[in-house]
């Protein structure tokens, strides 16, 4: 299974944005969550939202509202729409993909990074 992230880029804040995830090697309905995490720097990965198998959503927080995450199962990608953008919000955004028999913690893309100006 390999992951493929793109979209990022320097935008301005206000703006929006959608990060796309690319999975291949494994459908997306036998992927137990795909997720997006945001690793700003200095700082720690954060899980922003996640998807599963069937398509239930889920996300990190009420602090994440600005987030969207969809996907399109023909295409075998995950999106990740972030609305009303922050400075907050730059970093390196990677999407993760757990399923049955893949390594412990999932397997990593190789991130996208997202640069917002002021």
């Amino acid at each position: 299974v390999q992951l493929q992230a793109s979209g990022g880029g320097l935008v301005q804040a206000g703006g929006s944005l959608i990060l796309s995830c690319v999975v291949s090697g494994r459908s997306l309905r036998d992927i137990n969550l795909m997720a997006w995490y945001l690793q700003a720097q200095g700082k720690q990965r954060e899980l922003l939202a996640g998807i599963n198998s069937v398509g239930r959503t889920t996300y990190g927080g009420a602090l994440w509202a600005r987030f969207v995450i969809s996907r399109d199962t023909s295409k075998n990608t995950v999106y990740l729409q972030v609305n009303n953008l922050k400075a907050d919000d730059t970093g390196v955004y990677f999407c993760n993909a757990d399923f049955d028999d893949g390594p412990h913690g999932g397997v990593w893309g190789q991130g996208t990074q997202v640069t917002v100006s002021s």
